[in-house]
């Protein structure tokens, strides 16, 4: 086997990285946005059942969105500290833009979309609730008047 190249993710210093939407760099037109929820190693995570309905609420609303074209992908980091969303033509304000929408839009569920039996490979780990309240967070976050952004470095709103 090949030498195994570092992936620009696993090239942050995890141990200064603050939660904020950290932009990670385009390759070939894509995008990747860090959603950064929880500081690593600190102990405190993502529980995993608002890990996984955060998921499924966050992907139908991103691809219900009038910005459907340019999403790539919207799923959960395995270290249960944030997200990741994938974009094609999308600056960083119209980044954000869409995820105080897509977050808010979030809050106003009264379902897990696509939680059912038939929709998910574990129907039985969901927390709405849960789901909810860390979602309020990542929005003060987005609201604060200072967004993290490429290499940890402070970005205005």
């Amino acid at each position: 086997m090949n030498e195994l190249n570092k992936i620009p993710s696993f090239e942050k210093n995890h141990n200064t990285l603050m939660p904020g939407l950290h932009e990670s760099g385009t390759a070939n037109g894509v995008t990747t946005w860090d959603l950064r929820f929880k500081r690593p190693n600190c102990g405190d995570f993502l529980e995993q059942a608002a890990l996984h309905s955060i998921e499924h609420m966050l992907a139908t609303i991103l691809r219900s969105s009038d910005k459907k074209d340019g999403i790539v992908y919207f799923g959960p980091m395995g270290c249960r500290t944030g997200f990741y969303l994938l974009t094609v033509g999308m600056n960083r304000a119209e980044v954000v833009k869409l995820l105080k929408q897509s977050f808010t839009a979030a809050l106003e569920l009264d379902f897990v979309p696509g939680a059912k039996q038939e929709e998910c490979g574990n129907y039985l780990e969901h927390d709405i609730d849960g789901a909810k309240a860390e979602c309020k967070k990542y929005i003060e976050i987005l609201n604060s008047e200072l967004v993290v952004g490429t290499n940890n470095q402070p970005i205005k709103n």
